[in-house]
């Protein structure tokens, strides 16, 4: 019999953060990578005093219900819109996040699948592959320039405001952004960047970037009605979270204009992706890869640990979404 507390690792992880956890926890693993049912992760969390988890497991009121003994919910994620947050705080539940580590990381990604989008580099790689470059042409495969464009830039916290750093100081890109706050003077300097309501950010980007966390009032932030404001030609990437656009509204919008082109790393519903999207030439779609390089990935994991370690061990957790749950502890 052990008296160290047992969590659940809920998707495949690197092996050795799993093994640094086991010097901590009983470990409940699974390296085959699974994803549980939604009863299943409810009997799984029996007994589970911390759960490492990430987008694909909904933490809720009912599961938490379900789990009285879960103390920490550790998302290997800097967005946390599968957790229930209020629920969590309600019930003394440290919900933690992973912010920071991703945030270079993913603005690389996203300034690449803007750039993939405008200068049509999936769509012209299809139709090599597929044998039918037989000649130069003067029209072949025109895009839109991405040096001196207008960057427009929806949510500008972390990762917004390194995509503008990668525009304004290496493609000399004006910056335009909407945000719920304004940024200090000084940041809006240093990023060349201009504060603006959201008609005239859609009305003047040329190229348009969503960074915003989703949440009840961002569904649907880009919808058939935003799309239709969108300067003639204009790109549209989104790296923040699926719901956030209409896709159903934004394949219209790639078949019929105004905008040119896309590029996509989150869907609605994923992984399934709307079908008229799979059916536009003109749409860059990757499997929501924006944090996917080696080193940062590892360090999500080793912040998730550090997290979930701090919590059952009485600290506080480096990236503590509800701080609030700390004052109804126990002295």
């Amino acid at each position: 019999m052990t008296d160290r507390p047992s969590i659940l690792i809920a998707r495949a992880i690197f092996p050795e953060v799993v093994a640094r956890l086991r010097g901590h926890f009983e470990v409940e693993d699974n390296p085959g990578d699974q994803i549980h049912g939604r009863a299943e992760l409810i009997a799984r969390l029996h007994g589970k005093r911390g759960v490492i988890a990430t987008g694909s497991e909904r933490i809720d009121a009912e599961l938490l219900d379900a789990n009285p003994q879960l103390r920490a919910v550790c998302n290997m994620a800097v967005g946390y819109n599968n957790i229930d947050v209020p629920a969590c705080t309600a019930r003394g539940v440290m919900a933690t996040n992973t912010p920071d580590v991703l945030t270079e990381t993913t603005a690389d990604f996203g300034f690449a699948l803007m750039m993939a989008a405008a200068r049509r580099i999936t769509e012209s790689e299809r139709f090599l592959r597929r044998g039918e470059w037989q000649r130069w042409a003067y029209d072949m495969f025109m895009g839109c320039d991405v040096h001196g464009a207008t960057l427009g830039i929806l949510g500008m916290g972390r990762i917004g405001q390194a995509i503008a750093r990668r525009g304004a100081l290496g493609f000399g890109m004006p910056v335009i952004y909407h945000n719920r706050s304004r940024l200090p003077a000084e940041t809006e300097a240093a990023l060349n960047a201009r504060y603006v309501d959201k008609a005239t950010l859609l009305r003047e980007a040329d190229h348009l970037v969503l960074v915003l966390p989703y949440s009840a009032e961002s569904h649907h932030a880009i919808g058939a009605a935003e799309l239709a404001q969108m300067k003639p030609g204009a790109t549209l990437t989104n790296v923040a979270r699926g719901g956030i656009v209409d896709d159903a509204a934004l394949a219209a919008a790639l078949r019929d204009g105004p905008i040119a082109a896309a590029g996509l790393d989150v869907f609605e519903g994923e992984p399934q992706v709307h079908p008229a999207l799979l059916e536009r030439p003109n749409v860059v779609l990757t499997p929501h890869i924006g944090s996917g390089s080696l080193r940062t990935r590892r360090a999500m994991a080793d912040l998730a640990a550090d997290n979930l370690i701090a919590a059952l061990s009485g600290a506080r957790p480096p990236s503590l979404i509800n701080p609030e749950v700390l004052a109804a502890r126990p002295a």
